[in-house]
């Protein structure tokens, strides 16, 4: 069987792996505890600045051009900027636990829950947003992502991060 990410798998293997992931994740995901405030604008904000520094170089942004890394994924990552038909909860778990095969890393091995729930709290926002208004948010977030990451490491609430 060719693994080459510039040959697409046969529609049988295709859909085959597109099933499984989808019954996986809802699974996995069905036990999450949705935080209430993922409408709320300082989390939408932080995680538009994550998103901006972790995400857009796969899933795009509003006007973006696809990256030379976008163009190179197999499978395709899905452009979030058009929006997603996954719960929040499996946003999060996506996001936590990321997919194998496919590019998404398991952000969860270096970021706390706060901060990947933030980044769901934006994907929630996204395909509402225009370039400019996009741009924008990205520039409200509260901190860079450097910054959060070392807010996270000293353990900024007295409790220690893994």
């Amino acid at each position: 069987y060719n693994v080459a990410a510039d040959i697409p798998h046969t529609q049988p293997v295709f859909w085959l792996m597109t099933t499984v992931r989808e019954r996986s994740i809802a699974v996995r995901a069905a036990g999450a505890v949705v935080p209430p405030d993922l409408a709320d604008p300082k989390r939408i904000a932080a995680g538009a600045g994550q998103y901006a520094e972790m995400c857009s170089g796969c899933h795009l942004a509003p006007g973006m051009k696809r990256t030379e890394i976008s163009q190179g994924l197999y499978p395709r990552a899905p452009e979030l900027r058009r929006g997603s038909r996954l719960t929040p909860a499996e946003e999060f778990w996506v996001v936590k636990h990321g997919v194998k095969m496919t590019g998404m890393p398991a952000w969860g091995v270096t970021h706390n829950d706060e901060l990947l729930w933030d980044v769901v709290a934006f994907l929630r926002k996204l395909p509402e947003l225009t370039a400019d208004q996009y741009q924008t948010l990205v520039k409200s977030a509260p901190k860079t992502h450097d910054e959060m990451m070392q807010e996270m490491d000293e353990g900024h609430d007295g409790q220690p991060h893994q």
